[in-house]
């Protein structure tokens, strides 16, 4: 184990963005979300959650797939080049890392997703514990430890202890990054035992979270005709606007658009990400297959709790980053559809 005084995070950063892409947390006009990270960027990695997750590093929010230019009497179809660089994602939370996985399952599962299996292959995670966690966190009702990212799927777990933020590798991936930037780094193996405080501090603020022990009793892959055919859905989904605000905060949600844009001298196919919520979402020649806003309000909730863990060994599309909590225009969340159908504190 290694540790870096905060006060030399710029030179880490520095050092880090000399060989690979670097994206980390930044404060752009009062918001922090994660972007490439540059020598006037306001680097801000004591914000416990970004606005968005940090998924679309791995699933832009928008991505070209090919282009189609006529010449002559052909058409030339150019393929999107795939990632093929190494780049680092710096202070990953367990819970947007959770979401990671969750993305893994639908996007590597046969036939894979060639965009996201590059990206996944170059990408490195730095995963950061969080050292306060808020009441809008609910990870621990997934599984997730906050405390401890070397739990995760990433490839570096750091935590802020102090004045230092302390550094350890994980994986082959971990081992790699570190020996890159080993001279900025001291060790700090006798520093266990202060971290281990630091573990056992942030767990003791994650039990006194108001969401920490939200059950999940009645939901999962076996309650799909009796959560489907509740007649709570009615009374639950009216104050919803259909805004879309928690499909695109959410670090699981995964459903996209293809489209065509017309350049002028050819035509570029990209995906972009789409909402459950909205009217067009799976519009069809005939229309949509959902009619009703409750239909699809409903659709967003049984995919998380029922129909994901149904199809993927029990594991549910939520990771309680509580993003969707603090975010929702209307307070009507997963916490308030888990407690109102069955599962209490």
């Amino acid at each position: 184990m290694y540790k870096i005084a905060k006060s030399n995070l710029p030179a880490l950063f520095r050092a880090i963005a000399e060989t690979k892409e670097l994206y980390l947390p930044i404060r752009r006009a009062g918001q922090v979300n994660f972007g490439p990270w540059s020598e006037d960027a306001e680097v801000d990695v004591e914000t416990l959650k970004t606005v968005k997750s940090p998924k679309d590093v791995f699933f832009p929010q928008s991505e070209n797939l090919y282009s189609c230019e006529r010449e002559g009497k052909d058409i030339k179809i150019e393929p999107q080049a795939l990632q093929d660089q190494e780049f680092v994602v710096f202070g990953m939370k367990a819970c947007d890392i959770k979401g990671v996985e969750v993305l893994d399952k639908v996007f590597l599962a046969d036939p894979i997703d060639t965009f996201y299996a590059a990206r996944r292959d170059h990408g490195i995670i730095v995963a950061m514990a969080c050292h306060e966690p808020e009441e809008s966190c609910f990870c621990k009702v997934f599984g997730v430890d906050c405390a401890d990212p070397e739990k995760s799927a990433a490839d570096v777990a750091v935590w802020m202890l102090g004045d230092d933020l302390m550094w350890k590798a994980i994986t082959e991936k971990g081992e790699a990054l570190t020996k890159a930037v080993e001279s900025l780094l001291e060790n700090a193996d006798a520093d266990s035992d202060k971290l281990e405080e630091e573990k056992n501090n942030i767990r003791a603020i994650v039990e006194k979270l108001p969401y920490s022990n939200l059950s999940l009793e009645g939901w999962g892959g076996d309650k799909l005709e009796e959560k489907f055919n509740s007649p709570k859905w009615e009374e639950l989904y009216k104050p919803c606007l259909a805004c879309g605000t928690c499909t695109f905060v959410c670090p699981t949600c995964q459903c996209y658009d293809i489209k065509d844009y017309d350049t002028g001298h050819g035509v570029q196919r990209y995906r972009c990400w789409d909402s459950c919520m909205y009217s067009d979402f799976t519009m069809m020649a005939h229309g949509n297959n959902r009619t009703s806003q409750m239909q699809r309000f409903r659709q967003r909730f049984m995919h998380k709790l029922v129909y994901f863990p149904a199809n993927n060994d029990g594991m549910y599309s939520c990771v309680g980053c509580g993003r969707c909590v603090e975010k929702c225009p209307s307070s009507l969340n997963i916490v308030k559809v888990i407690k109102s159908m069955g599962g209490e504190q």
